[in-house]
């Protein structure tokens, strides 16, 4: 969630991961006046009724979230308003104020920004709309990130040190396109490293999840890494980056003080998969929102976009040599039914060889008793004809019985 202050009608506007916002203030609101549940401190309602829809004067100059971080004496004061909806004539003046006057509790943070940790996301020419979309998922799930041109691939890799000081950024995560369908992503503590390599693979976007989880644009999250991040050192390497540049800093200008959504890295078939859940509040539930990808690590360099090598994967394949071993599987079937075509093609062109003997006659063979040998002398004595009835006699026969 973020707040953006209209200077034109003083309304302050709560966004939401996955669009829509809703507007609270005090200036004359066209209908109903709603303010969200974190907004107000009463976590179990969605949306609450801040006023019924009548005229409404301020009577302070500063909203209550516009305030300077780090300032301020630590006992502010609840702010309070004037509204006007019915004026009795028969009540003085002071009841009528005293009836008509509203508190706003005072602001929560009163921290002091310290963590200045800024992390550049670009990416080079030739992304698909795929990898855009994440890219900006990932500028909006993280406030604390900042945005820059498209670099040319031509560029080499050491001129994103220099990006980073001139956008005075100390993390870097950057998208680099091959071929316009290998996507590489590289994460790097800028200047002095280290940095990380991954190829970026099953990438589903916000837009095209269509999850039911949402959370505030702009709130902090909570970090969730699996067991063996903590067995392997390139892993806990791994996790020092990671926690350093998707947690949110503490007291960040555009962050805001709740934690209702996570984010887990779970280490599964020698792969890094992201995912990121809503906290439900009534049970502690969680639910996708998105977006969701797997980095498969390449290596780990000391430096920054360079340098010795850490750690190279052993289990890591290209994507060139996956789709080389795909097409050799493929000409591989292809060769093997030729061959059969061919088998075949030989054999009715062989001549037939004539058979002598059945091999098939043995089959049915099947040993019985020997039973002696009777020779008869004389022929046997001639059986009755049976003489035939026509049908009409039949039928008479029928209809007597």
């Amino acid at each position: 969630m973020v707040l953006e202050r209209d200077t034109g009608g003083g309304w302050t506007k709560l966004n939401y991961y996955k669009g829509g916002s809703i507007y609270w203030g005090f200036p004359r609101p066209p209908g109903r006046l709603v303010a969200h549940s974190y907004a107000l401190g009463l976590h179990k309602y969605r949306n609450v009724l801040l006023f019924p829809p009548f005229h409404v004067k301020r009577s302070f100059k500063m909203s209550p979230f516009k305030r300077k971080r780090g300032g301020g004496s630590s006992g502010t004061k609840a702010k309070k308003i004037r509204f006007i909806e019915k004026v009795n004539e028969n009540t003085s003046e002071a009841e009528q104020k005293q009836e008509n006057e509203c508190y706003i509790p005072a602001p929560v943070s009163k921290g002091k920004w310290k963590n200045k940790e800024r992390v550049l996301v670009f990416s080079s020419r030739g992304i698909n709309f795929r990898t855009r979309h994440l890219m900006q998922d990932l500028r909006t799930m993280m406030p604390h990130s900042k945005a820059d041109s498209k670099m040319d691939r031509k560029d080499k890799l050491f001129v994103i040190n220099e990006v980073c000081e001139i956008k005075n950024c100390n993390k870097c995560i950057f998208f680099e396109a091959k071929k316009k369908e290998d996507l590489y992503m590289w994460i790097s503590n800028v200047p002095h490293g280290p940095s990380a390599k991954f190829l970026v693979q099953n990438v589903h976007t916000l837009a095209e999840l269509k999850m039911t989880g949402n959370c505030l644009k702009g709130s902090r999250p909570l970090l969730s890494f699996d067991p063996k991040f903590d067995k392997e050192p390139h892993y806990a390497l791994l996790k020092e980056l990671f926690t350093q540049i998707f947690s949110t800093p503490q007291y960040h200008p555009k962050s805001q003080p709740f934690v209702d959504h996570i984010f887990t890295f779970t280490i599964a078939d020698n792969r890094i998969w992201f995912r990121n859940y809503q906290i439900i509040e009534e049970d502690a539930s969680l639910v996708e929102i998105g977006p969701r990808f797997v980095l498969n690590p390449i290596k780990l360099f000391q430096g920054s976009f360079g340098g010795p090598t850490l750690y190279e994967n052993p289990h890591f394949q290209s994507p060139n040599m996956h789709r080389r071993l795909i097409r050799l599987a493929t000409a591989g079937k292809l060769r093997e039914k030729q061959m059969v075509k061919e088998l075949q093609k030989v054999r009715r062109l062989e001549e037939k060889q004539p058979v002598t003997r059945d091999v098939t006659d043995e089959v049915f063979a099947t040993p019985a008793e020997e039973k002696p040998v009777e020779i008869e002398l004389e022929a046997p004595p001639p059986k009755a004809a049976k003489k035939k009835e026509f049908k009409r006699k039949r039928m008479q026969r029928l209809k007597m019985r």
